[in-house]
């Protein structure tokens, strides 16, 4: 069956990555809640998409910028509530038994942020957490930045038809993540071009699709019977999954 992932908390139905949202997606039911961590240069790790705070917070500027005072100022749009650490979201997360695709991302310039995937690594290792999350991103280094620090903390990679192509093709691409992720994550338009030949070179069940909101899509990727699928309407897609045969 299908595992369905809230896709930054469930982001169409409460604020992007918020605590709130959080809570909401454990209670619908997701199998997995995936969300997004900055490094700010005050050592904080930060669950919040964009390098910037403009689309998805009242404040202005980059996030790496970011004092913990100013922080825990900033709120998110359409919320009381301020950016979360990842701390703080693992406190909501650990005791739900909700598996985690948390994605360590880049900096505004397109950078890795020196350490974060390692230190990620330790604040779930910490929480108890480690054994159902995989670490997650597009950049192939910092994928190698994981196995490497924590190699028994299982990874997904994620990529588009862009992204494939600069990699040398679907086949070239496949190789070259074959030994550093156990999930591959395809935009779900580009996967349904190239289903056949995914599926003929990597396994249904370690497969994932990303982001389908729309019902008659749901309905579709539910019925190809492959692994993941990440949306920001758990809620949909989970009244819309077939139930297991008993």
């Amino acid at each position: 069956m299908t595992e369905i992932t809230g896709h930054r908390g469930a982001r169409a139905l409460w604020p992007e990555n918020s605590r709130t949202g959080f809570r909401q997606a454990v209670k619908l039911g997701c199998d997995a809640i995936e969300f997004d961590v900055h490094l700010t240069r005050a050592g904080e790790l930060v669950v919040i998409h964009d390098p910037t705070l403009e689309r998805t917070t009242e404040g202005t500027g980059r996030v790496a910028e970011l004092s913990p005072a100013a922080r825990a100022a900033t709120r998110l749009k359409g919320s009381d509530e301020s950016i979360p650490t990842l701390d703080e979201v693992l406190d909501i997360l650990a005791p739900s038994g909700v598996r985690l695709h948390v994605e360590i991302k880049l900096d505004a310039g397109g950078d890795a942020y020196p350490g974060l995937a390692g230190r990620v690594a330790e604040r779930l290792v910490a929480h108890g957490v480690a054994g159902r999350a995989h670490l997650t991103s597009f950049d192939m280094d910092v994928l190698r930045a994981c196995r490497d620090h924590s190699p028994e903390i299982p990874r997904l990679v994620s990529a588009d038809a862009a992204w494939v192509e600069k990699r040398g093709g679907l086949e070239e691409f496949l190789s070259g993540v074959r030994d550093l992720a156990d999930i591959v994550a395809l935009r779900h338009d580009y996967f349904a071009q190239v289903f056949d030949q995914v599926t003929g070179l990597w396994p249904r069940e370690r497969l994932c699709a990303w982001t389908i909101n729309e019902p008659e899509l749901l309905r579709d990727w539910l019925a190809r019977d492959i692994g993941h699928l990440t949306t920001d309407r758990p809620d949909l897609a989970l009244a819309l999954r077939p139930v297991a045969a008993v």
